[in-house]
């Protein structure tokens, strides 16, 4: 990984590490394959952290341009699907 995630300086570091952990399973669904629940509970931390909508998007643009992984497609998987793993190409 040759790239940095989206960080706010405001967070707190237990902040921080929850929002690097999110980002973390994003890659992880693209690379090889993460658990629906951990997924999901990653993300409702995040939408702790990150509660507005338009912040969520650009921090999501922002991981993107970063690492070339969509967290969208990722989160919307998780949540329509009935599968116990999650797993895009």
């Amino acid at each position: 990984m040759s790239y940095h995630y989206p960080l706010d300086e405001t967070w707190s570091k237990e902040e921080i590490i929850d929002v690097v952990n999110f980002f973390s399973l994003i890659e992880n669904a693209y690379e090889q394959q993460v658990e629906r629940e951990e997924l999901l509970a990653a993300y409702r931390r995040f939408k702790d952290i990150v509660p507005s909508k338009s912040e969520e998007k650009t921090y999501f643009a922002d991981f993107e341009k970063a690492s070339g992984y969509a967290s969208y497609p990722v989160v919307k998987k998780a949540r329509e699907s009935e599968q116990k793993t999650i797993k895009l190409k």
